[in-house]
């Protein structure tokens, strides 16, 4: 009998994973060569030929092999998943007069806004015409998803516009923001992964918890590394959310902690839309001495071991162990 032990469970999630990537990557480059006009084309392909993690079409071949242990039913719906994400990635961009995306320049910037929005209007289309391809009796049911999904993405990146222009933000209309704007996308994929495959009711059910519990890990892994991860390896100034003034799980818990000059200094982050990148540490210290890195922590590894029990749940051992393993490995992530 086989042992299978934590390090080779990681071994071969890696290699799962790595196997994924090329196959989905390899995918986005060919979907759009050729088509014209290049104006509209190129900037899509541009973008989806960035150096993405493919979270969520990986997530979406998982959610498929923990039904029923194979995804190739499931390309089509992990294609679109990555199309639709990153139609939004251009969108926000431009909102947020981003100037790199993953190392490079923006789409926006690049060619210019008429373009970017042009391509990624498009993008949306052709995240349908990918989901159209899918071999499923639930068709109906995958398109809803997807539907249903970028209405709530809007809603998410709407409060988020909005929550730019107050002071006073609170945890739970945060929490509620990223379950919409990150949290959704990531469930969702599961979930049509698991479509792919003709789950249940209830499995779907449960893929759909465990994307949210993990969504939200995510979100709150993003925040916590934002201040602690080497900003070689993030590919940011740490602390950039400070300097920007963002609302973050760390920064709006930390207010319900503190009180006298430790929550002034925090308020003046969001009063004054930023603080001085030489500030940082004083921030940081903060986040120390309140324990809200620890339980920020906390919140990650619970949420993950609240996935795991409910992993067990679905019917293909080795895909729910791949789908853990991956979710593991993308936790424990330094960038």
């Amino acid at each position: 009998m086989k042992t299978t032990t934590t390090e080779n469970i990681g071994m071969d999630i890696q290699q799962k994973y790595l196997e994924f990537h090329t196959r989905i990557n390899e995918e986005l480059q060919q979907c759009l060569l050729g088509k014209e006009p290049k104006s509209l084309y190129e900037p899509a392909t541009y973008i989806l030929t960035g150096k993405g993690k493919r979270v969520r079409p990986v997530l979406v071949l998982l959610g498929a092999e923990s039904i029923c242990g194979t995804s190739d039913h499931a390309l089509n719906l992990a294609l679109s998943v990555e199309v639709l994400h990153n139609f939004t990635l251009i969108h926000d961009d431009i909102m947020d007069n981003a100037a790199l995306r993953h190392g490079r320049e923006t789409v926006h910037l690049k060619w210019n806004e008429n373009a970017a929005i042009l391509s990624g209007d498009m993008m949306l289309a052709f995240a349908y015409e990918l989901a159209l391809k899918t071999n499923s009796s639930r068709l109906t049911k995958i398109l809803d998803v997807i539907t249903q999904s970028t209405i709530v993405i809007c809603e998410g990146q709407t409060y988020d516009m909005d929550f730019e222009k107050r002071t006073d933000v609170t945890m739970s209309e945060y929490l509620d923001m990223i379950s919409k704007k990150t949290g959704r996308l990531i469930a969702a994929s599961l979930e049509l992964g698991g479509l792919a495959a003709e789950a249940t009711d209830e499995q779907l059910a449960i893929l759909t918890e465990y994307g949210e519990l993990i969504g939200q890990a995510f979100q709150v892994q993003d925040d916590l590394l934002d201040i602690m991860a080497d900003d070689k390896k993030f590919g940011k100034v740490p602390g950039g959310d400070l300097m920007e003034g963002k609302k973050t799980f760390l920064l709006l818990r930390a207010l319900e902690l503190t009180t006298g000059e430790d929550h002034l200094l925090l308020q003046s982050v969001i009063d004054n839309h930023g603080i001085a990148q030489e500030r940082i540490p004083e921030i940081k210290d903060i986040y120390e001495r309140c324990g809200i890195l620890n339980e920020a922590q906390e919140l990650i590894n619970s949420n993950f071991e609240k996935a795991v029990t409910l992993s067990e749940k679905l019917p293909n051992e080795a895909g729910r162990e791949a789908l853990v393993g991956f979710t593991a490995m993308v936790m424990k992530r330094d960038s």
